[in-house]
């Protein structure tokens, strides 16, 4: 984007055809498997998805939800966090863990977004990833997820994924970024990366995928890394506590 809000690093070689075909319709397969694919973090407002996104590192969603929900309550604006007393953050975020760390980012984040963007979240990645605690995938799960600006979100499901569907074989959490966003047209980004993280939560785990209960299986070359009896299989179907 010529706004300075594009996501994606710079691009390489064009990917293969074929390549980009298997994945598309890896990718309609698993939306019409989850429809309701979505961001399951809780949020009302762009500096909410920020907080609760930073807080969600090493934690789960359904933890940060019931943190958040306390947290927003005491302080309901970056300018209210940025003022609050940290002994007082660190109580309410505890049991998200890491949290002094957390703490100490969330305040430092507060006080910049005061200073610089008069308490705002800015709606460009250069601009966000500039704040304490925001890397790309922060980044661009708020831009995606609060602004509408298209994003690829590089958590551990989709770097697993994208690596066993054979989409990409990079490591590099940017390289991946890139080399999966030429796969697909930018509108779909944002919801190429919750349909992804949907399948990566509830069948296609880091131990025993549930290889025989996967909607994908005939297009996966990492077919049989788990279970395929179907009976098995859908026992390993889990749908992540709300």
């Amino acid at each position: 984007m010529t706004d300075g809000s594009d996501s994606r690093p710079a691009e390489d070689a064009k990917p293969p055809l074929a390549l980009v075909r298997r994945a598309r319709r890896m990718n309609r397969i698993l939306g019409e498997t989850y429809p309701d694919a979505r961001a399951e973090l809780d949020f009302e407002n762009p500096w909410q998805l920020l907080v609760a996104t930073v807080l969600s590192a090493q934690s789960t969603d359904v933890r940060v939800n019931q943190v958040t929900k306390v947290l927003f309550a005491r302080y309901p604006d970056a300018r209210a966090l940025a003022e609050a007393n940290p002994a007082e953050v660190e109580e309410i975020i505890h049991p998200v863990g890491f949290f002094r760390a957390k703490t100490d980012t969330l305040l430092r984040q507060s006080r910049q977004l005061v200073e610089q963007y008069d308490g705002q979240v800015p709606r460009k990645l250069d601009q966000l990833v500039e704040l304490p605690g925001v890397g790309r995938k922060t980044a661009n799960v708020v831009l995606g997820n609060a602004f509408g600006v298209p994003g690829i979100t590089v958590d551990t499901h989709f770097k697993r994924l994208v690596r066993r569907f054979g989409w990409t074989t990079e490591e590099d959490p940017d390289r991946i970024e890139a080399a999966v966003g030429r796969l697909f047209p930018r509108k779909d980004w944002t919801q190429l990366s919750h349909n992804v993280i949907w399948h990566g939560r509830r069948r296609c785990h880091a131990r025993n995928p549930a290889c025989g209960a996967c909607p994908v299986a005939a297009l996966c070359p990492a077919y049989g890394e788990g279970t395929i009896d179907p009976v098995k299989a859908a026992k390993l179907v889990r749908e992540p506590r709300r």
